[in-house]
């Protein structure tokens, strides 16, 4: 059974790779959306899909940063005999 603190690192490295992915998502869709800013209909297209886009992967980053986070208190209620 992994110790507290193996849990606590598992879980703040996966709460890195989760941010680190919605950084890099938006900095494409920004990117993307540069180079389509002079082609009026596609542009238009893009920032409404890119908004969406930006919209979803937010809320998906927040579920699982909280998903990472009950179960870090998970192992600390086991390890620690908390009952909060």
């Amino acid at each position: 059974m992994p110790s507290y603190r193996d849990v606590q690192t598992a879980v703040r490295v996966e709460k890195f790779r989760v941010w680190f992915a919605w950084l890099s998502g938006n900095l494409i869709m920004l990117i993307i959306a540069g180079g389509t800013r002079n082609i009026s209909v596609v542009s238009t297209i893009t920032q409404i899909l890119f908004t969406v886009s930006f919209a979803l992967l937010t809320f998906v980053a927040i579920r699982m940063t909280n998903a990472l986070n009950r179960k870090a208190l998970a192992a600390r209620r086991e390890v620690l005999g908390d009952d909060l």
